[in-house]
């Protein structure tokens, strides 16, 4: 009898294991906790934002000098999601814009935002499922976001009017979020995607991620992506960026720093290459992770404004 019971100890203690393993596999990458205020001026670590630190720090200051209001609107699956709106005109076009992963919405948008108003966008900055004031503690690496940033868009469609031009753009998750949404059912007024340094899938930023800390991907993939099953209930394979450009009809932007150190210039190539509709891609030399903005401002703002250009009255495409 006494080994019968030393079996089903060592099977109860292997399933805790097991389920310690997974429960830390879902927290690293996927869970996040809300603090009761964000710090916009904290920037990831690394050279090229030690390097931009003074401009950004600068802009940010001045994009909280800026009045907007605080909105909200539902998710599908029941969460309040919040944004700011920034507004310049009646009757002007407007941006959705989405930021990273574990950013917050003014730090990652200080530049873009200031671009889309000086352009005369009326601006709609989202708080990710999970970041700043919207509900959530799960991050899905834009599977769940995706269906988001629809749920902005028939936002804007019941305040703004269905005749209201409307570009998401979207900055590292989310530049990969605003793509991943490109398939889905959105209105005609809706004119292109601008995507700025996104990823090509969940699990290849993910695996990247795991190899840049000295973990086996091949080991710690099929955790990660049981872990999200289990306790994010979700599958990490259900969207991507990349498979959802195959079936896109709309135009897309692309813009990559060569020499990001976080999402890997390759994937956006990647995505360029698979894109089914009219596209472009815009690299910048040295510039690194979302700060093609602050390494070559002109040329940036000439991308942004002839691709606008283009897709306003879509004669060129």
């Amino acid at each position: 009898m006494i080994w019968l019971y030393i079996v089903i100890g060592i099977i109860a203690f292997a399933f805790l294991c097991f389920l310690a393993v997974t429960l830390v596999c879902y927290i690293k990458p996927f869970f996040q906790r809300h603090h009761k205020k964000e710090d916009h001026y904290r920037l990831p670590e690394g050279k090229h934002f030690e390097r931009n630190q003074d401009k950004m720090f600068a802009l940010i200051a001045e994009m909280e000098a800026v009045p907007y209001e605080r909105v909200f609107t539902t998710s599908f699956d029941g969460l309040r999601l919040s944004a700011r709106y920034y507004h310049v005109a009646d009757g002007a076009p407007l941006q959705i814009q989405v930021p990273g992963y574990r950013g917050t919405s003014v730090r990652d948008f200080c530049g873009g935002n200031k671009l889309a108003r000086k352009l005369g966008f009326n601006t709609l900055l989202l708080d990710l499922r999970a970041h700043g004031q919207s509900q959530g503690h799960t991050i899905t690496f834009g599977i769940r976001e995706r269906q988001d940033v629809v749920s902005w868009v028939n936002y804007a469609l019941q305040r703004f009017g269905a005749e209201t031009k409307i570009w998401l753009v979207g900055v590292s998750m989310g530049g990969a979020t605003v793509l991943m949404a490109s398939e889905l059912e959105l209105p005609k007024n809706v004119m292109g995607i601008i995507a700025d340094c996104p990823f090509a899938t969940p699990e290849a930023i993910i695996a990247d991620s795991c190899q840049k800390m000295g973990l086996n991907p091949k080991v710690m993939m099929p955790f990660i992506k049981l872990s999200a099953k289990m306790w994010g209930h979700f599958r990490l394979d259900e969207a991507t960026a990349l498979d959802a450009v195959k079936h896109s009809k709309l135009p897309i932007l692309l813009i990559h720093g060569e020499d990001d150190e976080i999402v890997p210039c390759e994937m956006s190539k990647k995505i360029y290459e698979n894109c089914a509709c009219y596209a472009e891609l815009h690299t910048f030399p040295k510039a690194g992770h979302g700060l093609s903005y602050m390494q070559d401002n002109a040329r940036y703002e000439a991308a942004i404004c002839e691709f606008i250009s283009k897709t306003d009255s879509g004669s060129e495409l």
